[in-house]
């Protein structure tokens, strides 16, 4: 519980001084797509953002060793995830962490639609794995 609840705090207070520094949005889609835009203006805080993001585990793992988590070993399935991940996040045009921590603190209505979406297809995904594809039935 304390693992969830100082995790949320970091992530809110990292989106909070992001956008109160430079008043960008920390949603990782934006993010990803400045590394890679033409501009470079764009480039530098969101390399060193995804940087931080990529050294974030390594860091976690070295102070309080391997978190205990479970994930599905089937390519396939994996594959198919991060395809839809991406589709929705094109189609939504912006992802969770965009969504979900920044627009919603903004209480942009276009963000809570998002948000309520995403989260009822996690918990449709969820049930549906736990009840039909992990061998189990209603």
């Amino acid at each position: 519980m304390w693992d969830e609840l100082a995790g949320g705090a970091l992530i809110g207070i990292a989106a909070s001084v992001l956008w109160l520094t430079i008043g960008r949005i920390s949603g990782i889609s934006g993010v990803i797509s400045n590394v890679f835009a033409l501009y470079q203006g764009q480039r530098a805080w969101s390399l060193y953002f995804l940087l931080g993001l990529l050294a974030a585990y390594p860091l976690y793992v070295s102070f309080f060793g391997t978190p205990d988590f479970q994930m599905t070993n089937n390519k396939i399935t994996l594959a198919l995830a991060g395809l839809l991940v991406g589709l929705g996040t094109y189609i939504g045009n912006g992802c969770t962490s965009g969504h979900g921590v920044c627009g919603t603190a903004r209480l942009s209505m276009r963000s809570i639609a998002a948000t309520c979406t995403f989260m009822v297809f996690g918990i449709l995904t969820v049930f549906v794995m736990n009840n039909f594809m992990n061998g189990g039935g209603l």
